[in-house]
């Protein structure tokens, strides 16, 4: 039996338990995407992955990973990035700059700069195609085939090197058949929904697929200020259309091109006063609100436009060799406004803009031998240019010199005594980045169920950072100050990493693992310099050491899936944003060493054919070996967004079946211990651990599906992010989502 004809049986087949793996759905075009070595029986209740970048069942693959299908995305509200966290082990993300533009923490690795020209150790790739800016991210998670997270460095092959782990987003490719669905949805806070795609064969040889989503809600951060809008609403749409040319056995083609938008009311922050001053000694101390409720007198929309294309084509050129090449152009913008005080105070707010152009190419050869060898060997070019405009405004409702009136004067006698009231210091500059490289993945069978495997990867980083300048400009837009002449940066770095490994696969099917592997990030530029020409700095790379071991069975007649690993990082280097809380001054350092112990268990249980069982669980165990921050000596601290447990479960329950449908049930929980999210562990903000409840009830009937869903039922308050401004008389926090629910109907064509 064909690898394909099995993704198939499996996706109509698989039972609901499986819903944490892949209902393995459209594989690459096998005459053109080889397999990995030797054919193998396959089952219909195997998931097939290709996070390796062969199609495999996800059982032999010796690395970990969590993988979730496109039907389970849907059913379990996966509607942006953020949401997979509840869903995957030691899988974090902080939200500083918006909860649609995560910062992922993947096994503890993780960044605390929320500035926009960066690109975090966890990296997002869209069909193969790496996402390094957050103006590029945009509107992913419809019409999706499955979502693959790797853990651990993944330069050996993957085209961008990283060293915290890859989340592979996929989205279904055109097939030859004349298909379609539409879903339509409403829930609390106004929310109206729709997304779905259509599907049509052209020819033998050509189909084509567009898929579009659009979502509205209001804000759910009530502002209480007259005549303001509420905050962190959702207002986007995506549109992806899709050609499929297979024009012989040997070689095919897949177009894709999409674009998305976003547009809601910004995120509001919620300011804690830390003492009776109140935010910047005003004297406001939040009296009255509840936790979801602000009073922000900022509320710009917040804008986020991308345009992508990408070309993939696999050619079989023979020798059982084939070879892979993934062509894109990336560009997008995101602005934003954030009133950080969170109050009717003008103590601080921070309009952003970033705008940003991609171009990538990534070419494989691939082996499928029948011998115990076969190897993966690439080359790897990204270019990345990035405008980002950032400006602070400081206490723009004082007037300083009591004339009446607020204005550029008022600001220079503010500076004139060390202040910066009444201040607009804003910077800007150009940035430039390439890397160019070569990766290897090899391995070898020596017969009995032993493979070794390995691989290198040299790395070649330019960086510049043109036309940085800071100034400070008064309320009225009029020039003060320069602070930063017109300043230009250079990095180049080279880098040699790679990993090896040795696996062994029993007779009974169980998959034992060892792996070695060094990851690297590149060096980064300071986006927040703006008081002084000292600030202008460029972090040194990052690398990880990361030692691994894990083992993947099957037992109860394979009713029953037990994944685990248990890993061991020493990690070096990594980039901190240092904020200074009593001046707001931010540096870009380094902190010089850190380890990372953790485990990961995943059980899938297959009761009956009509009860599964799901259960992930993930500990940590991070510190700070070596390193300061503003002076203050970091040794015996954990590292952000690290919680110690994190578990993730659900059952899956069909109640009833009749001819043509059924009715089934699902819930999901997730738990979260204590975490901080900055690295000077303050006592006040750490996170305590929660519990989050969610689940849906769907009613299958022929073509028809009504599902309804809820998320976080118990309401439970908790933050996605905390940073301690004390200066400035307050903690700066973002706030997880509030209840939501709603009730989807979908149809089939």
């Amino acid at each position: 039996m064909k690898i394909c004809d099995v993704v198939q049986l499996a996706t109509k087949g698989l039972a609901p338990v499986l819903v944490s793996g892949i209902l393995a759905g459209p594989c690459l075009a096998q005459a053109v995407a080889p397999a990995a070595g030797p054919a193998e029986e396959v089952s219909a209740d195997d998931i097939v992955v290709t996070a390796q970048k062969r199609s495999e069942r996800l059982q032999d693959v010796p690395v970990s990973i969590s993988a979730i299908g496109g039907d389970n995305i849907m059913k379990q509200r996966i509607t942006q990035s953020d949401d997979l966290v509840t869903k995957t082990p030691n899988l974090q993300l902080a939200a500083t700059v918006g909860e649609n533009t995560p910062i992922f923490s993947l096994r503890g690795v993780s960044m605390s700069d929320f500035s926009l020209n960066q690109s975090g150790p966890v990296a997002t790739y869209y069909d193969e195609v790496y996402k390094g800016n957050f103006a590029l991210l945009g509107v992913a998670l419809y019409d999706i085939e499955r979502v693959e997270v790797l853990r651990g460095p993944q330069g050996t092959l993957y085209g961008k090197n990283t060293t915290g782990g890859a989340v592979n987003l996929i989205s279904k490719r055109p097939e030859f058949s004349n298909e379609a669905y539409l879903n339509v949805g409403a829930g609390n806070y106004g929310r109206y929904e729709a997304n779905g795609a259509v599907n049509v064969a052209l020819s033998d040889t050509l189909s084509a697929r567009v898929a579009f989503t659009y979502a509205h809600a209001d804000g759910w951060f009530r502002n209480q200020l007259p005549n303001k809008p509420d905050l962190n609403g959702t207002n986007e749409y995506g549109i992806r259309g899709s050609l499929r040319w297979e024009p012989s056995a040997s070689a095919s083609f897949v177009l894709r091109a999409s674009t998305s938008l976003q547009n809601p009311y910004n995120y509001g922050v919620f300011a804690q006063p830390v003492d009776a001053a109140g935010i910047g000694g005003t004297g406001y101390v939040r009296a009255g609100l509840n936790n979801r409720q602000i009073e922000s007198n900022y509320t710009p929309k917040r804008r986020a436009r991308t345009y992508a294309v990408a070309l993939t084509g696999n050619f079989d050129i023979g020798n059982g060799l084939g070879i892979t090449s993934v062509t894109s152009y990336d560009r997008g913008t995101l602005s934003f406004g954030e009133d950080t005080d969170g109050s009717p105070t003008q103590t601080l707010e921070l309009p952003y803009f970033d705008r940003a152009r991609q171009f990538s190419q990534d070419l494989r050869l691939t082996s499928d031998w029948s011998g115990p060898f076969n190897f993966i060997l690439g080359a790897y070019y990204n270019r990345e240019t990035v405008f980002n405009a950032y400006e602070l405004r400081f206490f723009n409702d004082v007037d300083v010199n009591g004339d009446g009136s607020i204005n550029a004067t008022d600001c220079a006698d503010a500076f004139a005594t060390g202040s910066t009231a009444a201040c607009r210091v804003g910077n800007s500059f150009d940035q430039k980045k390439s890397s160019y490289a070569l990766y290897s993945d090899l391995r070898y069978n020596f017969g009995s169920g032993f493979t070794l495997r390995g691989g290198l990867r040299f790395t070649h980083d330019t960086g510049d950072q043109t036309n940085l300048r800071s100034v400070a400009r008064g309320v009225d837009d009029v020039f003060v100050l320069e602070l930063i002449p017109s300043t230009n940066s250079r990095f180049t770095t080279n880098n040699l990493s790679g990993k090896i490994g040795l696996d062994y696969k029993s007779d009974g099917g169980a998959l034992f693992y060892a792996n070695y592997g060094r990851g690297y990030r590149a060096s980064s530029f300071n986006a927040q310099a703006f008081f002084d020409p000292s600030e202008v700095s460029i972090a040194k790379p990052e690398e990880i050491d990361a030692f691994e071991v894990g083992a993947k069975t099957r037992f109860l007649d394979r009713r029953a899936t037990l994944n685990t690993s248990a890993f061991y990082y020493i990690y070096r280097n990594q980039q901190f944003i240092n904020v200074n809380p009593t001046t707001i001054a931010q540096t870009l350092i380094n902190v010089d060493r850190s380890r990372i112990l953790g485990a990961e268990v995943e059980l899938n249980v297959k009761a009956s054919d009509s009860i599964g069982l799901r259960a992930g669980l993930g500990l940590l165990d991070t510190k700070v070996e070596k390193g300061l921050l503003t002076g203050t000596n970091l040794a015996g601290n954990k590292l952000l967004n690290a919680p110690a447990v994190n578990f993730s479960g659900g059952a899956d329950v069909t109640a009833v079946r009749w001819e043509d449908g059924q009715l089934s049930f699902h819930g999901d929980v997730s738990y979260v211990s204590s975490q901080f999210f900055e690295v000077f562990n303050v006592p006040r903000l750490r996170q305590d651990g929660y519990v989050q409840l969610g689940g849906h009830i769907d009613i299958e009937h022929g073509p028809w599906t009504l599902s309804l869903w809820g998320k976080n039922l118990t309401n439970r308050f908790f933050f996605t992010s905390r940073i301690d401004v004390s200066g400035l008389g307050f903690d700066y926090n973002h706030v997880g989502a509030p209840r939501s629910f709603g009730v989807v109907l979908g149809r089939k064509f």
